[in-house]
């Protein structure tokens, strides 16, 4: 009995057809585990951008008109549908507390008449703005008064120039009527100082703002215990000090108008001295 020929194998040229499927089966179970892991967190950044805006309004920042609440907090929430914090300048963000609903228009939290005031002061004191020698922001914490030195010191004195006096006149006739509070600051540019009289910039800031207390209280009426004064030196400047003009803005001396419950806890001042009425005209 013959055996039968074996015959040869026939080549499968389609083997790489299994393989290249369980490839794209791996790659597409990748991009929906993917997909997946996106909306999760999409979800998770709306919900915060969300929660931030709802603080920022509280705030005063946010207008609250503006927001978009979702009909399901479950769902995943689109970009769209959520105001996320903007890039926003600080002085041009705590400018928007004045929209607030809970702050009359200009006003501050516990300052409810900022507005009004900012007004008056900006009247009595309008040569000055004018000149450039007087600057006026708003800031979280109040209403702050920039008054330069150009304007009203010496280079390297913490005496008030007497063509000075008539304007601190004016601000005062519009502050003592008044219950707010004033924080005193004064501020140097980077430049070192040493001088018979004020040994450092600390010195010198400090000594122009318990110099103008003591105008306030001895010549204005001011309560003392509505005041406070502070010397920052050069660590707080309102420019660069990379430029004579920078540092001719960081010269200056800054009255702050605080709201009731801002004053005496807060303070940034390397230290703070309470105002006490002068004795014996000393």
């Amino acid at each position: 009995m013959s055996r039968k020929k074996r015959q040869p194998e026939h080549a499968n040229h389609e083997r790489w057809l299994v393989s290249y499927a369980d490839f794209i089966t791996l790659m597409f179970a990748f991009f929906v585990v993917m997909f997946s892991s996106s909306q999760v967190d999409k979800r998770k950044v709306g919900k915060l951008a969300l929660a931030m805006q709802v603080a920022f309004q509280k705030m005063g920042i946010f207008d609250a008109s503006n927001t978009k609440m979702p009909l399901s907090t479950t769902a995943p929430m689109p970009f769209s549908d959520s105001q996320l914090v903007e890039n926003t300048p600080l002085s041009e963000a705590l400018g928007r507390l004045a929209s607030s609903p809970q702050t009359p228009p200009g006003g501050v939290p516990g300052l409810p008449n900022l507005g009004q005031l900012r007004r008056e002061i900006e009247r009595a004191l309008a040569p000055q703005i004018r000149l450039k020698e007087v600057a006026i922001e708003a800031r979280r914490d109040g209403l702050v008064l920039s008054l330069r030195e150009v304007g009203f010191f010496d280079s390297g004195s913490a005496t008030l120039k007497k063509e000075a006096e008539p304007a601190i006149g004016r601000l005062a006739a519009v502050l003592v009527p008044r219950t707010c509070f004033l924080r005193i600051e004064g501020h140097t540019d980077n430049i070192p100082i040493h001088s018979p009289t004020f040994a450092s910039n600390w010195e010198l800031s400090t000594a122009r703002a318990t110099n103008m207390i003591s105008l306030f209280t001895a010549e204005y009426g001011f309560d003392p215990a509505r005041l406070s004064a502070g010397g920052y030196a050069e660590f707080h400047p309102a420019a660069s000090n990379d430029t004579p003009e920078g540092r001719a803005l960081n010269r200056r001396v800054d009255i702050v108008i605080l709201p009731p419950e801002v004053f005496p806890t807060q303070s940034l001042a390397s230290s703070v001295i309470k105002a006490q009425p002068p004795k014996g005209g000393k």
